[in-house]
């Protein structure tokens, strides 16, 4: 009989730590859990957001990614610019290699502003002093552009520092699904 019970207990433990194990795995290479610390991406999301970081793939325009920023504390911005691109504001348009894109998701704080552009002018050149954004470097910016401290102060972000792009507020469950 005391056997049958060391084998089992045995047992457990090995499953507990097959367990653990397998979501160190999980978290440390797939997918971690961030919460939105800040008004920098609203309205698209809020402070105390709860979302899903998936660490697959690379980044691309205009997803919602985290990275370590300069601070020493991880940011959470959407792309911008890709490593090649020429990055210009004008007239609170988005241009990309002198192509004009919509951004859907600033339509709500751009109807809600009348006393000038939502983003101010600037070309990539005025903030980083280059023409293009560098090889394996993004060019980021919060939602929130009047209030968001993002590329156009800390510069370009190396793919090494970006933990991984983020679709998915789990909490609260209000808001809970997938962001543009």
């Amino acid at each position: 009989m005391l056997a049958k019970e060391k084998n089992e207990w045995w047992e457990w433990m090995k499953a507990l730590l097959i367990a653990v194990g397998m979501a160190a795995i999980i978290r440390y290479f797939l997918f971690a859990p961030i919460v939105v610390d800040g008004l920098s991406m609203m309205p698209t999301l809020h402070n105390g957001d709860r979302m899903i970081v998936s660490k697959l793939g690379e980044p691309d325009r205009f997803d919602i990614v985290v990275f370590h920023a300069p601070e020493h504390k991880d940011y959470i911005k959407r792309v911008i610019g890709l490593p090649g691109d020429k990055i210009e504001y004008k007239n609170d348009t988005l241009y990309v290699n002198g192509k004009a894109y919509k951004e859907p998701y600033l339509d709500e704080y751009k109807n809600q502003v009348s006393d000038g552009p939502l983003t101010k002018d600037f070309t990539l050149k005025d903030i980083i002093d280059r023409e293009t954004v560098p090889e394996g470097q993004i060019f980021v910016m919060g939602d929130n552009r009047r209030f968001s401290k993002d590329s156009r102060h800390i510069g370009t972000v190396p793919f090494e520092e970006v933990i991984g792009d983020t679709k998915f507020i789990y909490w609260p469950v209000k808001d809970m699904g997938l962001v543009e």
